[in-house]
Formats: C-alpha cells, sequence, structure tokens
C-alpha cells in the first residue's frame, strides 16, 4: 500500500507534466499565431 506522502508526490508530478504541456501548446499555439500574423502583414 503506497503511503500519502508517495501518493502526494506522484499526484504532484501528474500536476506538473499537465501543467507543462498545457504552457508548450498554448506556446506554440501563440507562436504560430504570430508566425501567420506577421506572414499576413507582408
Amino acid at each position: 500500500m503506497a503511503s500519502r506522502a508517495e501518493w502526494m508526490r506522484r499526484l504532484g508530478w501528474m500536476a506538473a507534466l499537465w501543467a507543462g504541456g498545457v504552457a508548450a501548446l498554448a506556446l506554440v499555439a501563440y507562436a504560430i499565431r504570430v508566425i501567420m500574423h506577421a506572414l499576413g502583414m507582408r
């Protein structure tokens, strides 16, 4: 049986990875939008 500290650490890692993935997706979407806007300005 896993201890509470083990579960908290596991949940912490899952939350960190989830936040990192969301931030990466947002950054990529923002970069694509900026590039498309820059290409559209010409």
